[in-house]
């Protein structure tokens, strides 16, 4: 288990947006990146997950491919990234730096569009 302070782990969330390529964050738009301490039942709910079951990060949001130019200005997509799961699962830094990592991957690609299925299939899962 690693523990670190809110303002560390949001700076390894940044560090994690950063590293995602400038076109793809240049594609980013109306969305906000928040950290949480732990998931919510309503959270997982709307991951399709019951109370109890680990979830690092949640996306909510339309996703790009099913958005329409007619529709109306939206509230923000947002990604939420959950550090109590994240701390309790990793073991040292550098896993609690590429975890970070892969979920706000994870997040920002169902933004873009691909589903657990297609991520699986990437090593995303």
């Amino acid at each position: 288990m690693v523990r670190i302070s809110r303002k560390r782990f949001e700076q390894l969330v940044a560090e994690a947006l950063r590293g995602i390529p400038a076109d793809l964050r240049a594609a980013l738009d109306n969305i906000e990146v928040v950290v949480e301490d732990w998931p919510t039942d309503h959270h997982l709910a709307g991951a399709g997950m019951e109370p109890g079951d680990v979830l690092y990060g949640l996306y909510q949001g339309t996703p790009l491919p099913q958005r329409s130019p007619l529709q109306p200005y939206a509230l923000p997509d947002l990604i939420t990234i959950f550090q109590g799961p994240l701390e309790e699962d990793c073991e040292t830094d550098e896993e609690m730096r590429e975890e970070i990592r892969r979920t706000v991957v994870h997040e920002i690609a169902h933004y873009f569009g691909f589903d657990e299925e297609r991520l699986a299939e990437l090593g995303y899962d």
